[in-house]
């Protein structure tokens, strides 16, 4: 039984922490599932709501606040929130599956903070701010303002790395998954 085991994937914007916890989730699909975060953020592109993100607005965010319906939560910039609704986790562990997390560092730190050992997180690391820097611009999905917060908020971010369980480089992505598919084997493994 992988209730009550979670996986904290986090790292700055566009490391590849995204991609990974996508083919950690398509590997192995009968012991995770992905926690859909909670955001007062507008959608980009595409994304739709309860499959990227809870999308609420400031309001809604606030009242689940209120209502301490969060594990964690955080301003991450002026007026955007992000968060973990509890019922979303426990809709996981209801199916006897682990929680893997795509989350921010600060977001993940706070939930290794809460459930220890139960937990393993993971620091996805970009191979430099340069390459960061260029990855965000080639997603073509934020303004050069919105870049420039995101790397000023990397760099802080990159300091966090020693306090998380285990790091991975991403440099190339099929290594970097294939170390992520061995660190959730033996973290499940050693739980079952």
């Amino acid at each position: 039984m992988l209730s009550g085991k979670m996986l904290i994937f986090s790292a700055p914007s566009g490391s590849g922490k995204t991609t990974i916890v996508r083919h950690l989730a398509k590997t192995f699909p009968d012991k995770l599932e992905f926690s859909i975060s909670a955001t007062s953020r507008p959608r980009r592109g595409i994304e739709e709501n309860g499959k990227d993100y809870h999308y609420l607005s400031i309001e809604e965010f606030k009242q689940k606040i209120s209502n301490e319906e969060f594990l964690e939560w955080e301003e991450v910039y002026a007026g955007t929130y992000y968060g973990t609704l509890k019922s979303e986790v426990e809709r996981i562990w209801a199916k006897g599956k682990a929680v893997i997390f795509d989350i921010d560092v600060e977001g993940g730190l706070n939930l290794k903070n809460q459930f220890k050992e139960r937990a393993l997180a993971v620091f996805v690391m970009p191979p430099s701010i340069k390459i960061l820097e260029e990855r965000l611009r080639s997603r073509q999905t934020d303004n050069p303002e919105s870049i420039a917060r995101r790397i000023a908020k990397a760099e802080k971010e990159l300091k966090t790395a020693e306090l998380f369980d285990v790091f991975i480089l991403n440099e190339k992505l099929d290594e970097a998954c294939e170390k992520a598919d061995r660190l959730v084997s033996e973290f499940l493994k050693l739980n079952i």
